[in-house]
């Protein structure tokens, strides 16, 4: 490939070359490549370069790490830091928007690399899938499967070789949760492990057995204070220190850092007093004054790093915070001599360290970046790209290779002048077999409990390298440097300024249903509609339906034709469920020339992580079920994470959404006013409503509140959540089998207008319920009795009482789960409880 050395129009294409690669999302930095810093903040990473030893920090999910703690150990210790959580949080809330399972852990995988961009740290992942709040740690080991989940600690560990190991949690019920405590379970042993050569043999192919120095608990007490522990011997860490060279103190920066968690609603406000923390020694040997007591965290440990160390000692002493680009000179002599040591753990880590050091000090930005941030198989891609050097330090750009492709000529030998520009662009080809950008570990079928690796080298990253990258060769003072980054696509938002974008391969055609959830209530046709969109242009697709055989639709097929790319085009199927009571998944598919094509398009998009998009199976669930209902007209208050309106529209609800300027009209009119859940905690106007709900209910109306908390991200904003004393706690049911003991066979709202039986309790997902109501007044009736194994019966998952000519009702079931995953039961026992008090 030749490159065009002078001026160009941005959109003109040089010439065509093939690009042998499949794309995957990156795992490194989303915001500018080559990231402008400050001369402090060079200083800093300076002295980092300086500090050779790693810490491996480990708890079960996303929010659970200690991110003052890695702030600390990254910015005051200078040590190679990175977080390895067992779980994605795929079956935690959402507090900012209706994600549920993958998706939110999609979503919490990129807040947690969010808020390692803050505090400094690295991100890992072992396979376990997060399937919500587990009180047992054999509960969260079995379902995980062991084995498999040590496996992937024993390799994070050998991988990484760190000095020091840190658990978040106790391997026992202090840690709250049965996924915390099985974290450390599993650290505990993996200590051991990593430095056996007997375990997980197969791993010393590609790294080699590890012997920490030591493993510590960072201690907490009950509510996490930080009194001092008595647990064994520990050490008593300062972490809250202001750093000068960054302007902030550790703790504003965890703040920062602890913020990203939006969806789990733990905002922070920075502080900025003294902050002790404990570590207690759990194994290994035991730190008598310092976390790394007995550990050279200096170049001596390494073969020949003593030279390096010796470089770096007068780069300091000699650094100019007015002109780093002085130290450009003494860095590259620092580049050659790691270059040259032997291979280890620390050597390729520094090696970027350098680089992107002496990127800094010389000011020299390096991008490409592509048209477009959507391709398919076959297309080609322009690229574009951008370099220039800010400094008068002798810079010469030798070579550009976007990796993966048959370049022929690549040779620029170009000097970079004082801030002047040197653009250029290139045309690649996507070839046909390329992959569709997809999470690695959604690319596979999950089994219970754990995801599927799709390929072993993905093993541990939070996402899967790209394979697009640009590779810069620049000659500086005469030495060769080697710069990379991931090709990433940007544009300019007018409300916000330059954002940055994953590159993606997408499929030829995207089918979207309209509902994930089809709910017949009776037999009567349903309209199914599908949104199909081309990633190409000038294309003919003819577009199915695949149901079970007892159900029909029609047309057999439709053709839709796509003049531009990207172009959408809605359709409209008719769907006929049969007689009796039936499940199918109905799955839409299109055929081009090139293929047939069976692909979503999810997109998952918040203002604090990039945009989201993934390419799941075109594909719905449709139940015919019996359910008869009283009333039709409901009001919705929305909460959290709240699918449950479009659910109740499935059975033919009409829905009417109530906010803080539309609940002071006529209520009368509602059958039902429904109270999404945690709407008591995220919505401020809700408490001044509460007298108004009051009185809808005295005058005979039906007000359902689901599941609210009191959870130390969000209270109850209102003194009384019914009209009769009533209190909410923590108690839930997780497993979603467990038996639904009825208190009352007789009880009204189990008997009108549907039988519910055991079988209508068949099939619920993840639980039964979660913050139940604790205490309340004899004036309320409770309906069910449940509880885990070996537990005692909790009565609050559903209460009500009447009140005035109406009837209140508080249930902590999880109707928030059940409904969108299209639970018969849950429907009718829904159903229920808005026909309550209703002939």
């Amino acid at each position: 490939m030749r490159i065009s050395l002078k001026k160009i129009d941005w959109y003109k294409s040089i010439k065509k070359t093939s690009l042998f690669c499949s794309l995957f999302y990156l795992s490194v930095n989303v915001h500018a490549q080559t990231k402008a810093i400050s001369s402090s903040e060079i200083y800093q990473n300076l002295e980092k370069l300086n500090t050779v030893g790693n810490a491996l920090y480990v708890a079960a999910h996303p929010d659970d790490e200690n991110t003052l703690l890695i702030s600390w150990l990254s910015k005051e210790k200078k040590v190679r830091t990175a977080y390895m959580a067992m779980t994605r949080g795929d079956g935690g809330q959402n507090l900012i928007g209706a994600e549920q399972g993958e998706y939110v852990g999609l979503l919490r995988t990129h807040e947690l690399l969010e808020a390692r961009k803050i505090d400094g740290g690295e991100q890992y992942f072992s396979r376990a899938i997060d399937f919500g709040f587990s009180k047992h740690t054999e509960e969260a080991l079995s379902t995980w499967g062991k084995e498999k989940i040590l496996e992937d600690l024993v390799y994070q560990i050998r991988k990484f070789k760190p000095d020091v190991i840190i658990n978040r949690f106790p391997p026992d019920e202090r840690a709250g949760h049965g996924h915390h405590s099985a974290s450390a379970v599993l650290s505990a042993e993996a200590f051991d492990a990593a430095a056996d050569p007997t375990k997980f043999p197969e791993q010393l192919k590609t790294v080699s057995v590890w012997q920490a120095k030591r493993l510590v608990w960072n201690s907490f007490n009950r509510g996490f204070t930080n009194s001092e522990p008595t647990d064994g011997p520990f050490i008593k860490i300062p972490l809250a220190d202001f750093n000068p060279l960054l302007g902030k103190s550790y703790s504003e920066i965890a703040a920062e850092a602890r913020s990203k968690h939006r969806s789990q609603g733990f905002g922070s406000a920075p502080t900025r007093n003294e902050r002790y923390d404990f570590a207690v020694s759990i194994k290994g040997e035991p730190a008598k004054d310092d976390l790394f007591d007995g550990v050279d965290l200096t170049w001596n440990r390494t073969p020949g790093g003593a030279a390096v160390a010796v470089e770096l000692k007068e780069i300091l002493k000699n650094f100019d915070f007015t002109n780093p680009s002085k130290s450009v000179k003494g860095l590259i002599k620092v580049y050659k001599t790691i270059e040259n040591l032997p291979e280890s753990v620390y050597k390729a880590d520094k090696l970027k360290e350098c680089v992107n050091i002496i990127m800094a000090c010389g000011g020299i930005y390096c991008e490409v970046n592509p048209s477009t941030y959507m391709v398919s198989p076959g297309q080609s891609l322009k690229l574009f790209s951008n370099t220039v050097n800010r400094s008068d330090i002798d810079v010469k750009l030798e070579k550009l290779e976007i990796s993966g492709s048959a370049q022929k000529d690549t040779t620029l030998a170009l000097d970079l002048k004082y801030n002047k520009n040197l653009d250029f662009a290139m045309e690649i080809i996507i070839p046909q077999n390329a992959a569709i950008t997809q999470p690695y570990w959604l690319q596979t079928q999950s089994e219970k409990g754990f995801y599927k690796l799709s390929d072993e080298k993905y093993r541990g990253l939070p996402m899967a390298p790209d394979a697009l990258w640009a590779k810069y060769t620049l000659n500086i003072f005469g030495e060769k440097i080697n710069y990379s980054h991931p090709i990433k696509y940007k544009y300019t938002e007018p409300a916000v300024g330059e954002i940055y974008k994953y590159l993606e391969v997408r499929p030829e055609i995207m089918l979207n249903l309209d509902q994930k959830v089809y709910i017949f209530a009776d037999n009567k046709p349903k309209q199914v509609s599908v949104m199909v969109r081309s990633n190409v242009a000038n294309l003919t697709a003819d577009v199915k339906l695949n149901l079970s055989k007892d159900w029909k639709y029609s047309p057999a097929t439709i053709p839709v034709t796509f003049t531009e790319k990207n172009q959408e085009k809605q359709i409209f199927f008719t769907v006929t469920p049969p007689v009796n009571t039936s499940e199918t998944e109905i799955k839409a598919s299109a055929t081009t020339p090139n293929g047939t094509y069976e692909r979503a398009l999810k997109t998952v998009k918040y203002d604090h992580i990039p945009e989201l998009n993934v390419f799941p199976e075109a594909k719905a669930v449709a139940n015919k079920i019996n359910i008869i209902k009283k009333g039709q007209n409901l009001a919705y208050i929305a909460g959290a994470g709240d699918d449950v309106p479009a659910s109740l529209r499935q059975i033919g609800y009409d829905l009417t959404f109530l906010n803080e300027n539309t609940i002071t009209g006529n209520l009368s009119k509602f059958d039902a006013i429904i109270v999404g859940v945690r709407a008591y905690n995220t919505e401020d106007w809700l408490p001044n409503a509460q007298n108004l709900l009051f009185e809808y209910v005295k005058n005979g109306g039906n007000l359902i509140v689901q599941y609210q908390t009191q959870a130390f991200y969000g209270v109850v904003k209102t003194k009384e959540l019914g009209p009769y004393p009533l209190s909410i706690g923590r108690g839930r049911v997780t497993e979603e089998d467990a038996e639904m003991k009825v208190i009352n066979t007789n009880e009204p709202i189990l008997n009108y207008p549907n039988k519910i039986t055991n079988k209508d309790y068949e099939g619920w997902v993840q639980e039964r319920g979660l913050y139940f109501a604790e205490k309340w007044s004899d004036k309320y009736t409770t309906v069910f009795a449940i509880k885990d194994k070996g537990e005692t019966e909790l009565e609050g998952s559903l209460l009500y009482t009447k009140y005035g000519k109406g009837a209140y009702i508080f249930t902590g079931l999880s109707f928030f789960r059940q409904l969108p995953a299209g639970v018969p039961g849950a429907f009718r026992l829904m159903a229920n409880l808005i026909s309550f008090n209703k002939k």
